[in-house]
């Protein structure tokens, strides 16, 4: 079964009309990108190859991907570069807080690349940031998407005590084909991961996401809506995995936009505050929306 989740498909599926990406048009595109350079910070709109990067940087949008570009794990799905990463840089709290606070932002999302060599999986760098932030834009939102930090309950604690306005981590596929994508992580221990930080910290909304094309069922993607609602999850985002290589797992299949609109109407019926679903739709897509129900 694994074998032929994760085959290379030398031709892949031709991709259909639906899926279109915005080019850049707007001077706001391009000064984001001055502005992340001179900062040197990363997103991870550029390292993981996103569809929406046109349309989120010229809004202004952005998700910081801290803690480098270099990622310990390498998953069948995920662009982002893996190696040896670099060491923590402790300017970064304070390069992003300027940046964020040079943008005018009122809702940032911080992800990280997974950090297998740091003994708390880089949880004292997200707080660091956090506080920065709070420090310089005491007025903006945090949303942050973390890693597993594997499996750590002590070091998700340290998250959990900033208290960010939102606490995402993505589940990123069912259960039966959770470890043929994401060998090093755990299905159950996530769903775990997201019921403790509530526990941690009750006032923290909570958010996941997944992807669709890897060779789900209807009846697997129902039932992870149900198991992360089960955890109490508030918020969910869904949409289409686009190969991003040879080299990664092949779409099995490209999924309609009023197949994601059956998704959206069974999360609203399910008691997710909000759901963000469609083919380009990535896990911080139009995360400001979130803004409403903090």
């Amino acid at each position: 079964m694994e074998s032929k989740l994760i085959q290379i498909r030398q031709e892949p599926l031709s991709k259909p009309d639906w899926i279109r990406v915005k080019l850049p048009t707007q001077t706001q595109y391009f000064e984001l990108k001055n502005l992340l350079r001179k900062s040197n910070l990363h997103t991870v709109c550029e390292e993981a190859a996103c569809p929406n990067i046109y349309e989120c940087f010229s809004r202004n949008v952005a998700t910081f991907m801290i803690m480098g570009d270099i990622c310990t794990r390498y998953c069948h799905y995920c662009h982002v570069k893996t190696g040896k990463p670099t060491a923590l840089d402790s300017a970064e709290p304070e390069h992003l807080a300027s940046a964020i606070f040079s943008l005018g932002l009122q809702y940032v999302v911080i992800t990280c690349v997974t950090r297998d060599d740091l003994p708390d999986g880089g949880a004292c760098h997200f707080v660091s940031c956090i506080d920065a932030i709070r420090a310089k834009v005491p007025s903006c939102a945090i949303e942050v998407l973390t890693s597993d930090f594997s499996y750590n309950d002590a070091a998700l604690a340290c998250v959990a005590a900033a208290a960010p306005d939102v606490f995402s981590h993505n589940i990123e596929a069912p259960r039966r084909i959770y470890r043929q994508v994401r060998k090093k992580g755990k299905y159950e221990e996530s769903l775990r991961l997201l019921h403790l930080i509530k526990e941690l910290n009750p006032s923290l909304k909570t958010k996941s996401g997944f992807m669709l094309g890897l060779g789900e069922t209807d009846d697997e993607i129902f039932e992870v809506m149900a198991d992360l609602r089960m955890i109490g999850c508030d918020f969910l985002t869904i949409g289409q995995y686009l190969q991003p290589t040879l080299k990664h797992a092949a779409v099995s299949k490209f999924y309609h936009p009023t197949e994601f609109e059956k998704f959206v109407s069974f999360g609203k019926e399910l008691g997710f505050l909000h759901v963000e679903a469609g083919p380009l739709v990535r896990s911080s897509y139009r995360a400001d929306k979130l803004n409403s129900h903090l």
